[in-house]
């Protein structure tokens, strides 16, 4: 079992649940990794260290991405769940990525290697933030930056997006959100403070075309959604149907597809190493 990775993480990624979680979850807007690329302070080649990188949504992205595509020399995946590497493994086709089992304090890179740390959607399932930062501060150079990624969704912007989380909430048991601002908490520690200079922030607006489909994939994809009992699992994918039929704040694409925009708003924290 994977060390310093929430056990919810460990059991609700697991391998069968991948190929539902790669079609549902949207990738990342390209200002947020053309932000992230300006961050890298060498030209290339950049060397890059993705934690938790999954079923490899933010590697393809940054594969295609116009400045990034010639600018990454070696990218070094590290991914817990053996249903995702597998994935990711299949998904991701470049000679200079890679992919290992590893967690946020061991991922088996030398020392200094890194010229960037990127963890997308991933970093709230850390269990110890003092552990991952000693790790950081030991792969990246000196002038290395860590950058975390998030798509959160956008309640303000559309009712429905509100309904939908508020109804998933019954199901999360306290499994850490990026939305409860836990990771800001560790921006005072001294583990973070002896080791990294202020953090910086950026957010950009997203919207994804979605449809009623995509919208409950969604859900069924996020992993406390996953480990539930089927009835309760079924009766979740009904409250969310209703709730979507009755459309509130809806910005239709087309009614006639059944196509609307899905709001997110995409957060990047920065921390670069002393």
């Amino acid at each position: 079992m994977a060390t310093n990775v929430h056990a919810v993480a460990q059991t609700g990624f697991g391998t069968g649940t991948n190929e539902l979680y790669d079609r549902a979850r949207p990738s990342y807007p390209s200002e947020s990794l053309s932000y992230i690329r300006q961050l890298t302070r060498r030209t290339a080649p950049v060397n890059i260290v993705e934690i938790g990188a999954g079923t490899g949504i933010s590697t393809r992205a940054l594969l295609a991405h116009p400045e990034w595509a010639t600018s990454i020399g070696a990218l070094r995946a590290v991914e817990p769940s053996d249903g995702m590497r597998d994935f990711w493994t299949k998904a991701v086709i470049d000679s200079r990525c890679t992919i290992v089992k590893g967690t946020f304090d061991d991922t088996g890179v030398e020392d200094g290697w890194a010229d960037l740390i990127v963890i997308v959607q991933a970093f709230h399932w850390c269990l110890d933030h003092a552990k991952a930062l000693a790790e950081f501060a030991r792969i990246l150079n000196k002038d290395g930056a860590v950058v975390l990624l998030c798509n959160l969704d956008n309640r303000e912007a559309a009712g429905w997006v509100a309904q939908v989380r508020d109804r998933m909430k019954v199901h999360e048991n306290g499994t850490p959100q990026f939305r409860l601002n836990l990771l800001r908490q560790m921006f005072s520690t001294p583990e973070y403070t002896s080791l990294f200079q202020p953090h910086e922030e950026k957010e950009w607006p997203y919207r994804v075309l979605t449809t009623d489909q995509f919208v409950t994939d969604r859900v069924l994809s996020w992993s406390y959604i996953t480990v539930l009992p089927p009835d309760e699992k079924a009766k979740l994918v009904e409250d969310i149907k209703a709730i979507l039929e009755r459309g509130d704040g809806k910005a239709w694409i087309s009614k006639e597809e059944g196509t609307y925009q899905h709001p997110y708003k995409t957060l990047a924290l920065v921390s670069r190493k002393k």
